[in-house]
């Protein structure tokens, strides 16, 4: 299987991602250069997290017109399989990939540290083979975080089997305290109605590797390789 691991100027968890799906999962990996408009072949595109071009204007809003946005664009759109991270995530909010958008934490903060997410549905790539009522360990590190979409758009993500994960507790329960940044509904991930473009503001790349004493990403990663390869 191979992954395409896209580069925008102010990327800093590309290199992350990379090392855990090529030396970890041994997958085939390609970088795909944001100038670039080549997807050279890939099954799967992931936008990784950082700060692209210097989250000016606002996060992801400059390099959702990037050139290689247009590939990816086309890509989804014929049913290609497109993973956001943190300002991936936001990236694919502002090119229109996903509903709702990214707002500015609710203590105005940038927050970094260890939370848990629980999946919501099992009918996605991404979620298909991680037990429902686990509680995965999961950093975060993110100053507009904050999932929010209105009334209508809301209905529709929880009717169609959309929000992929939800802030918990470590024991699994879905309540205000263990939300990290006012996201509505606690939603920490989300997915199109396709079922093909996902985004997430969680960090799975950075809970992959027995070296971090956490490894409970993997099982987002391993869930799109079984899932794909099947």
């Amino acid at each position: 299987m191979k992954f395409g691991v896209v580069i925008f100027p102010g990327s800093n968890c590309d290199q992350d991602m990379i090392y855990v799906l090529k030396n970890i999962l041994k997958q085939d990996v390609v970088e795909l250069w944001h100038k670039d408009t080549d997807l050279q072949g890939s099954d799967f595109v992931v936008l990784p997290g950082g700060f692209s071009y210097g989250d000016y204007l606002r996060s992801g809003a400059i390099a959702r017109f990037s050139p290689i946005m247009e590939s990816v664009i086309a890509f989804a759109a014929k049913g290609g399989c497109v993973l956001g991270v943190c300002n991936g995530f936001q990236i694919l909010c502002e090119a229109g990939l996903l509903p709702g958008a990214l707002l500015h934490n609710n203590n105005q903060k940038f927050i970094c540290k260890n939370v848990f997410i629980k999946s919501q549905d099992k009918n996605t790539l991404l979620t298909q083979t991680i037990p429902q009522e686990k509680a995965l360990k999961i950093p975060i590190a993110h100053g507009e975080g904050r999932y929010y979409a209105d009334t209508d758009t809301l209905k529709k993500l929880n009717a169609n089997g959309q929000i992929l994960f939800r802030y918990c507790d470590e024991n699994g329960v879905v309540n205000e305290v263990a939300n990290p940044n006012g996201a509505i509904e606690n939603i920490a991930g989300v997915c199109n109605e396709g079922k093909n473009v996902f985004g997430m503001m969680p960090h799975p790349e950075r809970a992959a590797d027995t070296e971090l004493n956490n490894t409970d990403g993997l099982y987002l990663f391993k869930s799109i390789i079984a899932m794909v390869t099947a």
